[in-house]
């Protein structure tokens, strides 16, 4: 079986599951979907898929917005909320530009295969986080990719693919993707966004720019539902921020895709960035003084 053709049918399987098991979810747990206002978190959804279409990517900003709003009542629920609510977008994402774009299917498969397994181990690790840890680790993961914003919007990491045309990876360098890849996976349970590092990575081992949307957007598309049924099975998420998202997001995606072919979103980068490293220090001090409080 092609490769392409199988990862296609992989994330179809996981679209599936991501749709029962939320879905059940949100039914048995109707009269407690309270937890939140969906006309705040509804156009952060929008506002952040769409802008994730474009490579920007939705968990740093969705993050921020819905700490500035106080759109959680704890911040332990951050994690769980994120891959819960962004999964279903990201797999519009995923399906679209695999169809797009010609990349390697061997490259495809098996980079997406790694976040995975790096989904199924760290999210049983994340669950376990009290909301001091989720504060601090988040607020590390805000901090990491605001720097990793800054080198996309000052080109260094543009420079890096620069005169790439690979569309795959093959031998050492297709472990070593895999390998970083399952990091990515598992880092993606805390709220750190796979896309930036993915694409400084696909960079790195010589394959075209183009090719780093089908890749991260797999990667990511096939991450969010294993890390999402952890949370979910705990009772870990945001039910209302959570549902909102999801479907403004989705719109967000398809307006994005249909309607949007050139956009200048340097602008927007750098508006992110500022308010991501300021989200980030509020976090750390949060999660610091409650550190400090516990230990006392």
């Amino acid at each position: 079986m092609d490769a392409t053709l199988l990862t296609r049918l992989i994330l179809g399987a996981l679209l599936l599951y991501q749709v029962y098991n939320y879905g059940h979810d949100l039914f048995v747990n109707r009269k407690r979907i309270n937890d939140g206002n969906m006309l705040v978190t509804g156009p952060i959804g929008f506002t952040t898929n769409f802008f994730d279409t474009l490579g920007i990517g939705s968990f740093a900003p969705t993050t921020m917005l819905l700490k500035l709003t106080k759109s959680l009542k704890n911040d332990r629920l951050l994690p769980g909320t994120l891959n819960a609510a962004c999964a279903i977008p990201v797999m519009t994402e995923a399906l679209s530009y695999i169809k797009m774009v010609k990349v390697s299917g061997l490259t495809l498969l098996t980079m997406m295969l790694s976040a995975m397994l790096g989904a199924f181990i760290g999210s049983r690790i994340v669950v376990r986080f009290d909301e001091k840890k989720v504060q601090v680790t988040v607020g590390c993961a805000l901090a990491v990719t605001a720097v990793l914003m800054v080198l996309s919007v000052t080109g260094v990491t543009t420079k890096l693919g620069a005169h790439n045309v690979a569309t795959g990876l093959y031998g050492w360098k297709l472990v070593v993707a895999c390998a970083v890849n399952f990091i990515l996976g598992s880092l993606m349970n805390v709220g750190i966004g796979l896309y930036a590092p993915c694409m400084a990575l696909v960079y790195l081992l010589g394959l075209s720019p183009l090719v780093a949307f089908p890749i991260m957007m797999s990667s990511c598309a096939s991450v969010m539902p294993i890390a999402a049924g952890e949370f979910i099975r705990r009772d870990d998420y945001a039910r209302a921020p959570a549902i909102s998202i999801t479907a403004c997001g989705c719109l967000g995606v398809f307006v994005a895709i249909h309607f949007v072919k050139h956009l200048n979103v340097t602008f927007i980068m750098w508006l992110v960035i500022l308010v991501m490293v300021y989200t980030s220090a509020l976090m750390l001090i949060e999660g610091s003084r409650k550190f400090k409080l516990a230990a006392e």
